[in-house]
């Protein structure tokens, strides 16, 4: 057996591993949620606690409008809940937006801290510890400047975090609100159904373990108090946050009827930077909790430690092996010997990798169509080979910023003005 052959048997069976694994998360996330729709999200309560909605922006004018409104139509109890806006270091007009917007709406608990580039600028996690500082709720809120929540959803959050002591947090479902601008934010879009919500709801139907989003999610202020605030250096604050959620004791839960829809980078250029960023964040969080993989004491979140460890480990060499495999075979240095049976394999593969993404798709309205499945071939073999690129340039990056000692920089995903033909036209229906 040849040094390739070896490389082929590896590739294939860490493929078809870790596709069997989220074929499984996926008919666990399909369960769960058909449960959930039996009822509308809501659970009894006896009084809604004070609830501080914090949204950390950046030079976000073009979205903030359209966001804070509907942050503003919540069904929550009015009194019962204030806006946090960090106009975080802003240099467009995001500050004259956002008076205009407490000038219209005089009897809103709307508070906008304005930072300069002392204080702010330094990313997402210092200008939520600077909202924290001003916070008022009990609970806490976060929303990032591009989303538009429909307006049961906070409430829904509030209600079940609320009915369950356990629970450190609950988080929701997110949509690509800008689905039909571009072949990426339709790969966007199926990516995000498909290994976001079906894959949160699954690892919390067979394990109680979910990890919080970067939004649409609250979590009890107490807790973020005896954490310290969030962790200035993780470029992924919400994956971080998680894992110290897990270690203190409490779960983390998925509730699928409270939405937000939300803009995904509309170019390739945005949308591998702000995909680096996430890898980078997701790296540091594995390799600071990497240790608890091995330690009975931690429970559960072992396994989100090695799932973790799974994806950005043993998926991504696999791809990098399999395309190297093709690579020397076209130019004929090499081939493998195994045969029909290796490509047997990546056919069925292919077949798996499909059959998981139609389940996603199944359960959503108006995504369970032959456009999408056709989309989930392409993507096979463009946006998965983006996505290699993407944790290569991530690694490269962190070890560069580790060996210089670079201080972390938060790169702020570029926003776009939306027009009306490439809005998502069913922004209003509730995940059914």
């Amino acid at each position: 057996m040849s040094f390739i052959d070896v490389l082929a048997i590896y590739s294939i069976f860490a493929i078809w591993g870790l596709l069997f694994l989220n074929i499984v998360l996926s008919i666990g996330g399909y369960i769960y949620i058909m449960r959930m729709y039996r009822t509308d999200g809501h659970q009894p309560v006896l009084e809604y606690p004070m609830v501080t909605v914090m949204v950390p922006a950046h030079n976000e004018s073009i979205v903030l409008r359209k966001t804070m409104e509907a942050l503003l139509k919540f069904d929550y109890p009015k009194d019962r809940y204030e806006i946090i806006v960090v106009n975080d270091n802003s240099d467009d007009d995001s500050a004259q937006v956002l008076k205009t917007i407490q000038q219209k709406n005089p009897s809103a608990r709307i508070i906008v801290i304005n930072t300069d580039h002392v204080v702010g600028g330094k990313g997402k996690s210092n200008a939520l510890n600077i909202a924290l500082s001003m916070a008022a709720g009990s609970v806490i809120a976060i929303y990032d400047a591009d989303n538009t929540p429909e307006k049961q959803a906070l409430k829904i959050l509030v209600e079940n975090l609320m009915s369950d002591d356990r629970l450190g947090a609950v988080i929701g479902k997110f949509r690509t609100r800008n689905k039909y601008a571009s072949l990426l934010t339709r790969f966007v879009n199926i990516e995000t159904l498909a290994y976001q919500c079906m894959n949160q709801a699954g690892r919390y139907f067979f394990f109680k373990l979910c990890t919080i989003p970067g939004t649409n999610y609250v979590i009890r202020r107490e807790l973020i108090d005896r954490m310290g605030g969030w962790d200035v250096n993780a470029l992924a604050e919400d994956t971080e946050i998680s894992f110290r959620l897990y270690r203190m004791g409490y779960y983390i839960k998925f509730i699928p009827q409270a939405v937000t829809w939300e803009q995904e980078p509309q170019k390739l250029k945005q949308w591998f930077k702000q995909r680096t960023r996430w890898v980078k964040g997701n790296l540091y969080v594995l390799k600071s909790n990497f240790k608890y993989a091995f330690d009975p004491e931690a429970g559960i979140m072992r396994l989100d430690v090695i799932y973790y460890a799974l994806v950005y480990l043993m998926m991504f060499s696999s791809l990098i092996f399999s395309d190297m495999i093709f690579v020397i075979g076209i130019l004929g240095l090499g081939h493998v010997t195994l045969g029909g049976f290796s490509s047997l394999l990546w056919e069925m593969a292919i077949l798996l990798f499909v059959l998981n993404v139609s389940i996603t798709l199944s359960v959503e309205r108006n995504e369970f169509n032959l456009n999408n499945i056709l989309l989930t071939f392409v993507m096979l073999f463009t946006y998965a080979k983006m996505w290699v690129l993407v944790v290569a340039n991530g690694i490269i990056q962190g070890i560069r910023d580790a060996l210089y000692q670079r201080e972390t920089v938060w790169d702020k995903t570029e926003r776009f003005e939306e027009l009306a033909e490439t809005v998502t036209k069913n922004t209003k229906q509730v995940w059914k």
